[in-house]
């Protein structure tokens, strides 16, 4: 079957991108308005997108009203922001998060979750994540009806239980977006392949 984006609604194009890119993983953002109330929201749409130097994207649209949402508001003006990764746990706060609340409505207290200082930005990070990333805002784009964010990590933040001499990633199971407008994924089938070399290759396809 071919579908043509053109001739078919946004809400519709909007339901099969993100049935066909997953699983996505979940940027649970947060950030600091002027009067100094940190705002925290999800966004799936986000992802890693260079090591040297160390950058985060994230695509945040539109509120419901099609007013500029509160954490871009935020970033733009304050050029900081963390990302915390969601595992299971807390999953019902971040879903309480993702609630249009009201703009100075702290959604960390309806979320009954706690803050812990950052070291080189001024935003908090969720204490109960496992893992959180403190960005400084690098550049932003109007994509459309979206604000195209990309943050340089500079410094991580990582949950004791999940280093070692290098990360123990099968103790990390952070939870990830499948499909709209509900649908989420855990990380904890897993295999491991190692990658295969093409002189290898061709030896075992003699």
């Amino acid at each position: 079957m071919q579908i043509d984006p053109s001739q078919h609604s946004v809400a519709d194009n909007y339901k099969l991108l993100t049935n066909l890119v997953v699983p996505r993983p979940i940027a649970w953002v947060t950030s600091l308005n002027a009067n100094g109330v940190v705002n925290l929201a999800p966004f799936s749409f986000f992802n890693a997108v260079g090591a040297n130097p160390l950058y985060l994207i994230i695509s945040i649209g539109l509120t419901d009203s099609g007013e500029t949402k509160d954490t871009a508001r935020n970033i733009l003006a304050g050029g900081e922001f963390v990302v915390n990764l969601v595992t299971e746990e807390l999953f019902d706060a971040m879903n309480i998060s993702a609630a249009d609340f009201p703009e100075g409505e702290s959604e960390l207290e309806a979320s009954r979750l706690h803050t812990a200082p950052s070291v080189k930005v001024k935003p908090p990070r969720v204490a109960e994540s496992q893992a959180s990333m403190e960005c400084k805002l690098h550049s932003s784009q109007l994509l459309g009806k979206n604000t195209l964010v990309i943050g340089e990590v500079v410094m991580f933040h990582v949950a004791d239980h999940l280093m070692g001499p290098r990360m123990h990633v099968n103790n990390f199971a952070p939870i990830g977006r499948l499909g709209s407008p509900s649908v989420y994924c855990r990380t904890t089938d897993r295999f491991d392949v190692k990658r295969i070399a093409y002189a290898e290759w061709v030896e075992g396809d003699k």
